[in-house]
Formats: structure tokens, C-alpha cells, sequence
């Protein structure tokens, strides 16, 4: 996927799930709202976040390295908490454990995507999460930069029934 900055500022919402989900999280996660997260595309099997430099820039003029983390963070939450939404699943999700590669700079407007891989995973994390009304799952995503992947990001997210 290649997509620029200036794609980026001027990305709108697919459709209407991408709306209310982005409504979702600037209400239940302010901190969405603040940094002027925009909901791309919300799927069950993939979420792109994007998000102005500006609200999110540190002192060498480049993406706070704490903003990245969130929205990286929030992308892969963002994907569970659709997924189970779409298995018909109510569920209280958390992070557990997470883990950031920053591999270079980031300049200016920035994408988060996350996308579900292993659907084996994911059917093992409904299964366990019916049986014993807790389970585990490890996601990962990229942020993107100019078409290039700037840092990438592995979590373990927990659902609560």
C-alpha cells in the first residue's frame, strides 16, 4: 500500500461504520479525539487510523514517539474491539503487553494499519474467550509514512466477558 501525506490529510471515512467507530473512540478515548485521529477504514479483518502531524509532533518536528505508540496501540484495539462487535461478542479489551520498533523519523501526516492474519488465532481467541470468559490475543501493526513503513508495533490485547 503506498499512500502519501497529502492522501492522508485528505482522507474521509469509507462508509458508516468507519464514523461511528471513530464517534466511539473520541468519546470513550479522548486522548483519539486530541490527537485528531481519523477512522479510515474499520473492518473486521483490517483498520487504518490516520493521523495529523501537528497534534502529535515533538521538539525535532517529527511524530512524538508516545503518539505513535497510541495510535499503533489503538489500531490493533480498534480491530478486536470490531471483531468481537461482529461475532456478536460483548467483551470488556484490554492491553496487556506491548512492544514499539520505530524504524525511521516521521515527518508529517501518518496512517496506523492493522490487519488480522491469522484467522486461526482469532478463532482460537472466540473459543477460549467463550469457554472460559477470558482470552489473549497478540496483534501487530505498521504506521506509515510516504508509502513507507516507519515503525511497526506487537501487542497482546485481553477480552473480558
Amino acid at each position: 500500500m503506498s499512500i502519501s501525506t497529502q492522501a492522508i490529510a485528505q482522507t474521509t471515512r469509507t462508509g458508516p461504520l468507519e464514523f461511528e467507530i471513530e464517534q466511539y473512540l473520541h468519546s470513550h478515548i479522548p486522548l483519539s479525539r486530541a490527537m485528531g485521529i481519523r477512522v479510515r477504514l474499520a473492518t473486521p479483518g483490517r483498520v487504518e487510523l490516520a493521523a495529523p502531524l501537528a497534534p502529535n509532533i515533538n521538539h525535532h518536528e517529527t511524530v512524538f514517539g508516545g503518539s505513535a505508540s497510541a495510535v499503533a496501540t489503538l489500531s490493533a484495539w480498534t480491530l478486536v474491539h470490531i471483531g468481537l462487535m461482529h461475532a456478536g461478542v460483548e467483551a470488556a479489551t484490554v492491553i496487556q503487553r506491548n512492544a514499539m520498533s520505530y524504524e525511521e523519523p516521521i515527518h508529517g501526516d501518518f496512517m496506523a494499519v492493522c490487519t488480522l492474519i491469522d484467522d486461526t488465532a482469532w478463532q482460537r481467541f472466540l473459543k477460549t474467550l467463550e469457554r472460559r470468559g477470558r482470552a489473549r490475543i497478540t496483534m501487530n501493526a505498521h504506521l506509515l509514512f510516504e508509502g513507507r513503513q516507519a515503525a511497526s508495533f506487537e501487542g497482546d490485547f485481553v477480552a473480558i466477558r
